[in-house]
């Protein structure tokens, strides 16, 4: 199974950027899209379909902000819209769909990054979706959590840890989240495979930071424990240019 998840920062945006065109050429079995900023009306299902995708979609009640989907070649035996939380819901931030023994979702988690309110919102959607993940868990055999997690793990995932210390998405708190959920039992996935600095997911618009590689690792492919025989193989790829994230690759056995 090779799954891929990609924050396109808007759907539309992506697409006339060659979107379309890269995944054709990379064919993943899952695609995990996350700020599609779009609903059920302006999202063009048909492309997707027609390229053999099943189109799934949770779009955040407020237009043109935040929202997931799921492109999958086979069809799920069961898709989860939500996480039955109505303010994280309201924002179209979780989508899971089942193949047997495996689970995937795609997942959005806010940014702290506009002011202390939305920090703190940020904070409680962390305590909630912890616990969420941890029952889930309990019932999935095997379950991948993908998406644009905001928050950078350890000082090697961001290019300057010591000038961003303050910084969200880089908090202490959020920090120790992360190492929180690694010892509930996921896997960094990426990191299973490579413990090289200078791997990042998303860059600043500004001041030429992409090509400068001045970045951030805040996407990831998240496995559960019991998937970890199945890690196949895992990639940034940096060479996807629709969005100012890029893409993050697993593939499972």
């Amino acid at each position: 199974m090779k799954i891929i998840t990609y924050n396109v920062n808007g759907i539309r945006a992506a697409l006339t950027k060659g979107f379309d065109t890269w995944l054709k050429a990379a064919n993943p079995d899952v695609l995990c899209l996350q700020e599609i900023k779009a609903d059920e009306s302006k999202f063009d299902k048909a492309l997707f379909e027609d390229m053999g995708y099943h189109v799934y979609l949770h779009p955040a009640v407020k237009k043109g902000y935040s929202g997931v989907a799921i492109l999958s070649k086979d069809k799920p035996q069961h898709v989860e819209v939500g996480c039955g939380i109505e303010c994280y819901d309201f924002e179209g931030r979780v989508l899971r769909a089942d193949y047997g023994d495996v689970s995937v979702m795609s997942v959005y988690m806010p940014s702290g990054s506009s002011g202390e309110e939305r920090q703190k919102f940020k904070f409680q959607w962390m305590d909630d979706f912890h616990g969420y993940v941890g029952d889930l868990k309990q019932t999935l055999p095997g379950l991948v959590v993908s998406g644009d997690y905001n928050i950078c793990h350890k000082p090697i995932d961001i290019h300057n840890p010591k000038s961003n210390a303050k910084s969200s998405g880089f908090l202490p708190e959020e920090r120790e989240w992360m190492g929180k959920l690694v010892d509930s039992g996921f896997i960094d996935t990426f990191r299973h495979f490579n413990q090289e600095p200078h791997n990042y997911t998303w860059w600043s618009y500004r001041a030429g930071a992409r090509n400068k590689n001045l970045g951030w690792r805040i996407d990831y492919n998240m496995a559960t424990e019991n998937l970890r025989e199945r890690l196949k193989r895992s990639a940034i790829l940096t060479e996807a240019r629709h969005s100012d994230h890029c893409p993050v690759l697993l593939e499972l056995e």
